[in-house]
């Protein structure tokens, strides 16, 4: 479209009614409108938009010296005879029979070089291309220079090709001259399936009464009257209706006036398209509805989102392993050194899942290629997919249609990847279990050191017991009291070690509670950016292309 717009403010200068850059504005908003909703909207309600932009590019750019006029009309109104009058030559075959017109005929006022490429357009053969070059002799016909006449098939042919080329031409005329007679100016065919079909284009509709010498001048005025309420009916109120008479040329003084005036004010192509973008506008409104468009999900959707994302991907299930691994960590640390290695008989729950912080000695940062979290049982893929649904349905709630389908489909469009974007979400979280908290170490070491005193004094006591079996000299024990001081370090140690263990135990139950709550915050927080790629974004998305073809349209509308 861009590269049309010299030429058209180049072939359209002046004060006129419809300004060039607007029209170009609003066609530009119509292209917009098409980029926003592709692959959206279905294409069977886009067609007439793309056509009415490829068309009014092209017609633009071929020539704004020209307007095209075409001459429409049931079988035997006389058009061709209308057309060979305007002309004052013989150019298109006149006759009672069905059809008469076969083809379109054209004629030119002024050289035919400058219109040529616009009868390539068309589809008007050269074989049936006139030319009035007497236009430019500067005799009475000087006033059409510019005009391209077109004398259609009859729109009521039996032949259906006749009545393709029709329609197809009078998509691409600038001006449509509707030939009516006294004796079928009434029939339903030419106002439901015609005249009706053009009430967002009256700026550029002629309706003329031919053969208006048969009625009885009495009858005129009343037939005359009779077909307005007909076009005020149609919505072509104010359209000019003119009677004319083929056969004289006092006849046709009102319809070559009118011609005149139209070639000269140059208008007939800009205020064409201007109705043609207006019936498209009409046409796509529904698809774009009157209120303003949401931004995103709901706040309340985004979290049952999350919540059904963390179940499908066994962050419960984790964080309980969470809590269980520190507790079993907790204890290889703190506890009494001499049953420790029971503990190390059972498996760390987080190195059954394969995730990280399963080996505490492995970098924290370390990612696994994937984890044994278990699969989502029935009821939890159940619960996402109501979520998901949610979502769509909330996001969509006030959408005309197609769009809320396509917010669903946008909503479900990576619903597959899902489970493996859960996975690698889950393997990349750090669970905060590659670190050993200080405390441990000194309960440990404060384990050690009452296990040493125990074992020393055992020690102690054992030596003393195997020098009075060999009956060596006894070792006289430093006493404490009463109690000798290896039986203290003995049972002190004992009962230290089962105290500390007693007193920290509690203590590492409420720390592993914290380490599952801090592990389900982390893993619920990468589940949901997991959602906001999958599932929101391209929500999102869709509502923003939505918001955009809105604002498009708006200023196709020209408002």
């Amino acid at each position: 479209m861009t590269n049309i717009v010299g030429r058209v403010r180049e072939a359209f200068r002046g004060d006129h009614r419809v300004d060039p850059d607007e029209l170009i504005a609003r066609l530009e908003g119509v292209q917009r409108f098409l980029r926003a909703v592709d692959g959206q909207v279905p294409d069977a309600r886009l067609v007439a938009a793309h056509t009415v932009v490829e068309r009014a590019g092209t017609r633009l750019a071929l020539s704004g010296d020209h307007t095209v006029v075409a001459l429409a009309g049931a079988t035997g109104s006389g058009k061709s005879s209308l057309f060979n009058a305007l002309a004052r030559l013989e150019l298109s075959p006149v006759g009672v029979r069905r059809p008469t017109t076969g083809v379109a005929h054209a004629c030119v006022w002024g050289p035919l070089g400058g219109a040529s490429r616009l009868l390539d357009w068309l589809g008007v053969l050269p074989r049936h291309r006139f030319v009035r070059e007497s236009a430019l002799d500067g005799d009475d016909e000087s006033a059409l220079h510019g005009l391209v006449l077109l004398d259609l098939p009859d729109f009521d042919s039996v032949q259906r090709t006749h009545r393709l080329e029709v329609d197809r031409l009078l998509g691409l005329v600038d001006l449509v001259v509707w030939v009516v007679d006294p004796q079928k100016y009434a029939d339903r065919v030419i106002h439901t399936s015609y005249l009706r079909e053009f009430h967002r284009h009256k700026d550029v509709t002629v309706v003329v009464l031919n053969q208006a010498d048969r009625l009885p001048p009495a009858e005129l005025p009343r037939v005359l009257d009779d077909l307005r309420r007909l076009l005020d009916a149609d919505g072509l109120g104010g359209v000019p209706l003119l009677p004319t008479v083929a056969v004289d040329p006092a006849g046709m003084v009102g319809l070559r006036g009118a011609l005149e005036r139209t070639v000269a004010e140059r208008q007939a192509a800009l205020r064409r398209l201007a109705g043609d973008v207006d019936s498209v506008v009409a046409e796509l409104e529904p698809l774009v509805g009157v209120e303003p468009p949401r931004t995103g999900p709901e706040d309340g959707s985004a979290r049952e989102l999350t919540r059904a994302l963390a179940g499908a991907a066994g962050v419960p299930a984790v964080a309980e392993a969470v809590e269980g691994a520190y507790r079993h960590r907790a204890g290889g640390t703190t506890g009494w050194p001499l049953v420790r290695g029971w503990r190390r008989l059972r498996p760390d729950p987080l190195r059954r899942l394969h995730l990280p912080g399963g080996d505490a000695d492995a970098p924290a940062e370390s990612l696994v290629a994937a984890t044994s979290v278990p699969d989502p049982t029935a009821a939890q893929r159940s619960a996402l997919n109501l979520a998901i649904r949610a979502v769509a349905d909330r996001s969509g709630a006030d959408l005309p249609a197609p769009w809320p389908t396509a917010v669903t489909a946008a909503a479900r469009s990576r619903l597959g990847d899902l489970p493996d974007a859960l996975d690698r979400a889950v393997a990349g979280t750090d669970l905060g279990m590659g670190r050993r908290p200080a405390w441990w170490r000194v309960v440990g070491g404060l384990q050690w050191l009452v296990t040493v005193a125990a074992l020393a004094g055992l020690g102690w006591l054992a030596l003393g017991y195997a020098l009075r079996a060999l009956g060596l000299p006894s070792l006289e024990y430093p006493r404490v009291g009463e109690a000798p001081l290896p039986t203290v370090l003995l049972l002190g140690g004992l009962l230290a070690g089962l105290l500390v263990a007693a007193l920290t135990r509690p203590v590492v139950r409420w720390a592993a509670r914290r380490a599952r709550q801090r592990a389900e915050q982390r893993l619920t927080s990468s589940v949901a950016t997991v959602g906001e790629e999958y599932v929101l974004v391209p929500v999102r998305s869709v509502l923003t292309r939505y918001a955009q073809a809105r604002e498009a349209l708006r200023d196709a509308a020209g408002r």
